[in-house]
């Protein structure tokens, strides 16, 4: 009724004042109350239309009722170590480590220790052993084993496999183990501070139809993720050597390796890339509170050299004869360092005829204490 009557005023044309003033009167009285009412009733039925059942919640819609989408913490802390871990790939995204000179000297040793699933994250996101098993992939450490010998329980939490990726196994004991030495032995004798990141990569390569694509493989059961790269980042503070005229840090390097086999003769430098590109390549800001200091490059101010391959050998070698157990398998390992195919220097060859001795009359001692009995 009132739709009628608002469209006969609005669009009808009153003659003389009577008729004027009465059609007026009408309108104010009677019509317009009711088209008040009306679209008043309106605005309410949109209202509801547009947000059914829905209550405010701190004055918004409350999307989140059932509690917020979880996908993990974004940092959990370890004995040595800090990591962000990524639920879906079953994989780090980063692991953060404070180096120091005295972490890696003690009596901590990997035999005491076991790969395993990380029982801080559920197991539906977890990655077990199973999954590496026959892959043809290595268990690849981010925190590495070797910078906790201060302390067992420190060594052992850097084998939970939160802190594992699959790793080409030559790069694992080759390329990226010599530059966890690089940043375990030579960084913290020239530097106050030493921190480093690492973590997987998943870079894009291009296709054959010249499109890019993000490729990666999975293993096991539980699809662990397998990165096309890895990358360590390190900030260094307090340069030691007086060639760094004064400069103090901080120092930054970011690195960006494959995980395919890479040749011994590669430097580290090789590799070396601006830190924004490594932040944008990985979705990480790894050091928010630098965030807009000036960063000195650390290879402007220290090598970046790794050790060589054959001193890694002889490395290799070398702990093998101290961790012997028995006279035939330090025979063997002294076998293998002399039919290694380098020659090694007269210094390198002193220290392991000196282990290799030192070992065989321990092992001597033991093995007639035991005929003896």
């Amino acid at each position: 009724m009132a739709s009628s009557f608002r469209y006969a005023f609005g669009s009808g044309v009153a003659t003389g004042s009577v008729a004027s003033i009465t059609l007026y009167s009408l309108y104010s009285y009677m019509i317009q109350p009711m088209m008040k009412q009306e679209s008043a009733q309106c605005a309410t039925q949109v209202q509801l239309k547009e947000i059914p059942d829905m209550k405010p919640y701190g004055g918004r819609k409350d999307f989140t009722k059932y509690g917020v989408p979880d996908r993990g913490p974004n940092i959990r802390f370890y004995s040595n170590h800090a990591l962000s871990y990524d639920q879906a790939k079953r994989i780090p995204v980063w692991v953060a480590e404070h180096i120091t000179k005295y972490d890696s000297i003690g009596s901590a040793n990997r035999r005491h220790s076991y790969f395993k699933a990380d029982d801080n994250f559920p197991s539906i996101f977890a990655a077990n052993n199973s999954d590496y098993k026959r892959s043809g992939w290595s268990r690849g450490h981010m925190a590495p084993a070797g910078n906790n010998k201060h302390d067992q329980e420190a060594m052992n939490d850097t084998f939970l496999l939160s802190n594992i990726v699959p790793q080409d196994i030559d790069n694992n004991g080759g390329f990226w183990n010599r530059f966890e030495i690089y940043c375990r032995e030579h960084l913290p004798e020239h530097f106050e501070e030493v921190r480093v990141i690492s973590g997987p990569l998943f870079l894009p390569s291009e296709g054959e139809d010249g499109k890019k694509y993000i490729k990666y493989q999975v293993i096991g059961d539980n699809n662990v993720a397998v990165p096309t790269h890895l990358y360590k980042v390190i900030v260094t503070e307090g340069a030691l050597q007086s060639s760094q005229n004064g400069v103090t840090g901080p120092f930054a390097g970011a690195f960006i390796v494959p995980n395919e086999p890479i040749k011994s003769k590669e430097p580290l430098k090789q590799y070396q890339v601006p830190l924004m590109k490594l932040e944008k390549a990985s979705g990480v800001q790894f050091f928010p509170k630098l965030s807009g200091h000036h960063l000195t490059d650390l290879c402007t101010v220290d090598s970046c050299d790794l050790i060589s391959q054959d001193l890694l050998t002889l490395r290799f070698i070398s702990r093998k004869m101290e961790n012997a157990t028995t006279v035939h398998r330090l025979e063997k390992s002294w076998q293998e360092f002399k039919n290694i195919d380098f020659k090694p220097g007269q210094k390198e060859i002193a220290f392991l005829t000196g282990v290799y001795e030192k070992k065989k009359k321990e092992l001597e001692k033991k093995e007639s204490g035991k005929t003896e009995l």
